[in-house]
């Protein structure tokens, strides 16, 4: 099951108390105080693992408490500091106060750490205040409490390319062809209920992932249908390619249904409107009115953009869309300075 939104409390160790106590021995009529100090409570860490791609482990458990100091004893015996816990989380995990809705980390790589409560110190014990002119304090300290908090967790896929469309667009079995990703592929609306990654290979050791994203419909950026919940996996993409149903079987207009989804883009961040974008006619196998696809091939370029006719299912211009899509990363890695 993909989960991509979960909220969590964490709760690190307290530290543990200080002790009031003296030494008790035989020979040592004045021993002086000998109570010793408190351990560290544990921390929560987060880290981003690349082996994780949902949130799921931690939906059914949301509680993630760090074990408390030791409290110290006498003959100067300090507690033992509180095991810390790390909770692991996939790439792409967002994290943020679930009070105030502020972003407190974002994970962007694999092996990324972040401190999300820090546990607390331990407490003095009684030998820690004896001083020249106080021998024998009768006090100590109790240990601090650890740091408390309620997280909201969102992930957002981490892809260079995102599919967008319609839902029976075509997105699902482009994906299986080009990658080895095997998502759900039928001929009614929605079969993608979750986002798909697949890993393109195009050779000499170059590589880009694929993100199929479950298909939009108008209101999409106000939450109809599937609606903003997958939006958001298409936010870090560096290039989108916009799939578009021109067989006659759709029953619908395919320049209509082009400018739908932009619209929906544009409406849920402006700044997706603006992502470069490659247009797809899909299906053109079963293409039986020329027009269709001529229609939407003069409004890409009307836009600017790209534009590529294919069959996913016959193997009809897939890998000449797979080399474009490898250029144009390319240059977007150029262009951003990236190696």
């Amino acid at each position: 099951m993909f989960i991509d939104r979960v909220k969590i409390k964490v709760k690190a160790g307290d530290g543990g108390n200080g002790v009031t106590a003296f030494r008790r021995e035989k020979f040592v009529p004045r021993g002086g105080p000998s109570g010793g100090d408190g351990g560290v409570g544990g921390d929560v860490w987060m880290e981003a693992d690349e082996g994780y791609n949902t949130l799921l482990h931690l939906r059914y458990n949301p509680e993630h408490k760090a074990e408390r100091g030791h409290h110290g004893e006498g003959s100067n015996r300090f507690g033992k500091d509180g095991e810390s816990i790390v909770i692991k989380v996939p790439v792409g995990t967002q994290v943020f106060d679930a009070e105030s809705n502020e972003l407190i980390c974002d994970f962007t790589e694999g092996g990324q750490r972040f401190l999300a409560a820090k546990g607390g110190k331990g407490g003095w014990g009684n030998a820690h205040f004896a001083t020249p002119t106080r021998r024998a304090p009768k006090f100590h300290y109790t240990g601090r409490p650890g740091q408390e908090k309620e997280l909201q967790l969102e992930l957002k896929l981490i892809a260079d390319v995102g599919l967008v469309g319609f839902p029976n667009a075509g997105k699902s079995t482009l994906i299986s062809v080009i990658s080895a990703a095997k998502p759900k592929i039928a001929d009614y609306p929605f079969t993608t209920l979750e986002p798909n990654l697949g890993v393109v290979d195009i050779g000499d050791f170059k590589t880009f992932v694929v993100a199929d994203i479950p298909g939009l419909i108008e209101g999409a950026s106000t939450g109809a249908g599937l609606g903003d919940r997958f939006l958001r996996h298409v936010e870090r993409t560096k290039l989108m390619l916009h799939l578009v149903d021109v067989s006659s079987f759709s029953g619908r207009d395919p320049v209509e249904d082009y400018e739908i989804i932009n619209r929906e883009l544009a409406g849920y961040d402006p700044e997706l409107a603006k992502r470069p974008q490659v247009v797809v006619a899909t299906k053109i196998d079963s293409l039986d009115e020329p027009e269709r696809l001529e229609s939407l091939k003069r409004q890409a370029e009307k836009d600017g953009k790209p534009f590529f006719a294919i069959s996913a299912v016959a193997n009809i211009g897939v890998q000449d869309l797979v080399f474009e899509v490898a250029k144009l990363l390319d240059i977007s890695k150029a262009a951003a300075g990236d190696t």
